[in-house]
């Protein structure tokens, strides 16, 4: 099977070869082909190189696009640069500073927005490039995520109180354009869209049941009208709103180290493909590779056959390749 059969397999049900294999790298990718993180994040060209290269040397059935976040900054949010790793929101000078702007603030169209473009223009060369050996992922951000970059996390999460319709408002205004964003990159050849709404994993059950559910619904059931299918990934503890994740009714749920896999196959339910979840820092990065065969071996278990091989979270950049090698060989032989 090919790296994208294996994978759209497992999502529908149907028998595979072995095990997926679908680590996050952005910084250890650039990394492999020489290149900074900066420039690899920003020229569409370094960004599918460098993922098609890894993807090939490791033996990935997945090329991916995400990176820094091109929503915020084509809205015109302020970022901190740096050559060699991700960007960071400027947050004492958050674009939503004043939130009156927000009715002022226009809808980028992908296809012309500079950040956005750019993460397309990496889907379609790597789907002419790749697209029948490997999956192409798209990547987006979540309405809690691209809120929090527009308004400043901790701004937001005053705002839940002090003035919840004006976040109603702005999870709309970033709903729309995820939408756009996420079917944009279907077009361009994705046939996964990662939703990445870490921040979900800062607020309490409450708060996520009654605001962030129900636009992260909404982007799901746009992408798969679209074509697409649905990655979800929130980084952190989320074992207090797995069952709502549940809900959510997304094709692959990846779960970060910080919570139990039974628990969360438990709460999520059966149906889903989960992907993780060993520690990317203790052990992946400080692994051999006989302990990380033997951490992927307890995942498996736990998560059962709907299960995807990867760390929690990003793969370190200056990751061993041995540690790399370490993963490719589980899942080639499970």
């Amino acid at each position: 099977m090919t790296g994208r059969e294996r994978v759209m397999s497992l999502i529908s049900g149907r028998p595979v070869d072995h095990l997926p294999l679908m680590p996050i790298t952005m910084m250890f990718a650039a990394r492999f082909i020489g290149e900074k993180y900066g420039a690899y994040s920003h020229d569409y060209r370094l960004l599918a190189e460098a993922q098609m290269r890894t993807a090939e040397a490791f033996g990935f059935d997945q090329v991916s696009v995400i990176c820094d976040s091109a929503e915020a900054a084509d809205c015109g949010a302020r970022f901190v640069f740096f050559d060699d790793q991700p960007s960071a929101i400027d947050g004492q000078n958050a674009r939503l500073a004043d939130k009156s702007d927000l009715a002022a603030l226009k809808m980028p169209i992908p296809t012309e927005a500079p950040e956005m473009q750019n993460r397309l223009r990496a889907v379609t060369l790597m789907h002419s490039r790749v697209g029948n050996e490997k999956l192409v992922e798209g990547w987006l951000e979540g309405p809690l995520a691209a809120a929090a970059d527009l308004r400043g996390i901790n701004t937001l999460m005053l705002d839940f109180y002090d003035d919840p319709d004006f976040v109603i408002d702005l999870f709309e205004f970033v709903l729309e354009v995820a939408i756009r964003f996420g079917k944009s990159q279907i077009e361009a050849g994705a046939e996964l869209i990662g939703v990445g709404d870490s921040a979900a994993s800062l607020v309490g059950p409450a708060i996520y049941r009654e605001f962030v559910w129900p636009f992260e619904k909404r982007i799901v059931d746009a992408l798969h009208a679209a074509g697409g299918k649905v990655r979800l990934h929130i980084c952190g503890n989320t074992h207090r709103i797995l069952e709502d994740i549940g809900r959510l009714d997304c094709d692959i749920v990846d779960i970060d180290s910080a919570v139990p896999l039974p628990l969360a196959r438990e709460k999520i339910g059966p149906k889903a493909v989960l992907l993780g979840n060993i520690d990317p820092v203790r052990d992946l990065y400080s692994g051999s590779p006989e302990t990380i065969a033997a951490s992927l071996s307890e995942c498996h278990r736990q998560a059962g056959s709907r299960y995807i091989v990867a760390a929690g979270c990003e793969v370190p950049r200056d990751t061993p390749a041995e540690n790399i090698d370490a993963m490719r060989h589980y899942a080639a032989a499970h």
